[in-house]
């Protein structure tokens, strides 16, 4: 009875403290809507809340608690001058000790919760349901856009609806292609996520006044016989800008904004592959609030694309950085929110977990060295395109490509005892035959299955060169694919404490939905 008297006082005492903030109120509480999916943690009792004004969603795409950790933990391996040193052995380890990770901005912010990711066919779902179950609080089949199990009936999602009944401005931002799926899945209504044209067309009919990041997947259509995307998108009023130039000249929207440098899938370039004159995700977010900011407030959600991307090729190195490059986003909403304190909501989730990734692998046991991943200088997609393209051209020897990966890598072929980076013969062996399946097309003597744990659908030689740094730094993947973890919620400002709790991810819906006041 103490309990529960307690609980009662702690609720009545939290909504008189939000009903004596001013500004618009909204009633939050209860599960969210779809196919009837409660919350994991218990319904907790509706309190009243201040409307938040400005509202960031930034999406890791493929992200849960082992990028965003691994992400933190490299960061504190390379500050950590004697790391290296810290072995097992109390007599070799010379008095180091491991001073820890550093945490990412948004590990630190005010409250934490863990969000359930399943999807209506499988407990591994894909980014178009988790998104859609995000966006609408419905679940859905894999690879279906924000309509039900049948297909036949759509649902209206939280930026159509602020856009629509309270007249924010949204936006919208991915490091992947605007019409791949999580994005789409604030604005979209599809069967499939492959319908790239008519999402294309429903982005440009969605009137959102903000657009950054990739380019459009399939602009023509499928058979290349459809008007242009981009053409149909200024006939309909938007600033279609595609060079750093002109973006940096964009004030106000309506405006879609394609990287000047694109790269893989008409994407942005990995963050690992980007240099000082390329634009970060984190430009595009402070663009966008540039274009969006006026008086009635603003959603933007930005998608880290590429986590998903590189944890689906099991590329470590690229992983970390993307997370990175995510937290370099984030930055700038804190940064806008310290000016905004009282009317800023910035909610940082994943969708799903991608790769299986896990800190720790067999051949090192206890052991970690994240800071192998350092030598990593190329992702796994350019080493693709600029490297394996060529000795697949010219034949090149073994012998050379040793050299690259070496360069591009860190991995040797030779060094000193003691040096984790030098090849094993076990390795050597691993690396020439993913080298003679790449350039040379030769059998490689296993059986299919063998093959596919081995490469998945990726250059051997590149994900046998990613596989081989990632064991050696003491990480892992166990799948080219997503996997059923939950993934981790961090929110700061105000009615951040919402979101704490162990819950479904259509729960994010009803607890933006509940405080927004939108139906």
């Amino acid at each position: 009875m103490k309990k529960i008297l307690s609980v009662v006082l702690t609720v009545a005492l939290t909504a008189t403290l939000f009903t004596g903030c001013s500004g618009p109120v909204a009633m939050v509480g209860g599960s969210g809507g779809g196919t009837a999916v409660k919350s994991l943690s218990g319904q907790s009792a509706p309190m009243q809340v201040k409307a938040p004004k400005y509202v960031f969603l930034f999406i890791g795409d493929g992200m849960s608690y082992p990028q965003f950790q691994s992400a933190a933990d490299y960061l504190g391996a390379i500050a950590d001058s004697d790391y290296m040193q810290a072995v097992p052995s109390l007599d070799d380890n010379q008095g180091a000790v491991l001073d820890g990770p550093v945490a990412l901005n948004f590990m630190d912010f005010e409250t934490v919760g863990s969000v359930v990711t399943y999807d209506s066919n499988s407990f591994a779902p894909d980014s178009a349901s988790t998104a859609t179950s995000i966006s609408t609080g419905h679940k859905t089949y894999s690879g279906s856009i924000n309509v039900d199990e049948t297909a036949t009936v759509s649902y209206e999602t939280i930026t159509e609806k602020v856009h629509e009944q309270l007249g924010m401005k949204v936006g919208v931002i991915s490091s992947v292609n605007l019409n791949h799926a999580t994005p789409a899945a604030f604005y979209a209504h599809q069967a499939s996520r492959s319908s790239y044209y008519e999402i294309g067309l429903e982005l440009i009919d969605s009137g959102f006044e903000y657009f950054a990041g990739g380019g459009l997947l399939k602009p023509t259509g499928s058979d290349n016989d459809k008007t242009n995307l981009y053409t149909l998108a200024e006939k309909a009023g938007y600033d279609v800008v595609k060079t750093k130039a002109e973006a940096e000249k964009v004030t106000d929207g309506p405006v879609i904004m394609i990287d000047e440098n694109l790269a893989d899938s008409s994407a942005m370039a990995y963050d690992l592959d980007r240099n000082e004159n390329m634009r970060s995700l984190a430009s595009y977010v402070k663009k966008g609030i540039e274009v969006l900011d006026n008086d009635k407030g603003f959603f933007l959600m930005c998608e880290g694309g590429k986590i998903d991307w590189a944890c689906h090729a099991n590329d470590a190195a690229s992983t970390i950085h993307d997370t990175l490059a995510l937290a370099d986003a984030v930055q700038v909403a804190i940064d806008f929110a310290k000016e905004h304190a009282d009317e800023t909501l910035i909610l940082v989730t994943g969708d799903h977990e991608t790769g299986g990734l896990t800190i720790g692998f067999a051949g090192t046991d206890y052991d970690t060295y994240l800071s192998l991943l350092d030598s990593q200088k190329i992702s796994f997609a350019k080493f693709d395109s600029d490297y394996v393209s060529v000795y697949k051209k010219n034949k090149t020897s073994f012998d050379v490509v040793l050299s690259d990966i070496e360069k591009l890598f860190g991995l040797k072929a030779s060094g000193s005892t003691g040096d984790k980076l030098v090849l094993t013969d076990y390795e050597k062996g691993l690396l020439k035959t993913a080298y003679e399946k790449s350039v040379n097309g030769k059998d490689t003597g296993m059986a299919e299955q063998e093959e596919y744990v081995a490469y998945g659908t990726y250059e051997p030689l590149t994900v046998t060169t990613t596989h081989i740094l990632n064991n050696k730094s003491g990480v892992s993947f166990t799948s080219y694919s997503h996997t059923g973890l939950p993934v981790a919620m961090f929110a700061d400002g105000i009615n951040a404490e919402q979101f704490g709790g162990y819950y479904d991810n259509t729960e994010i819906y009803a607890k933006l939905a509940a405080m927004l006041g939108v139906k």
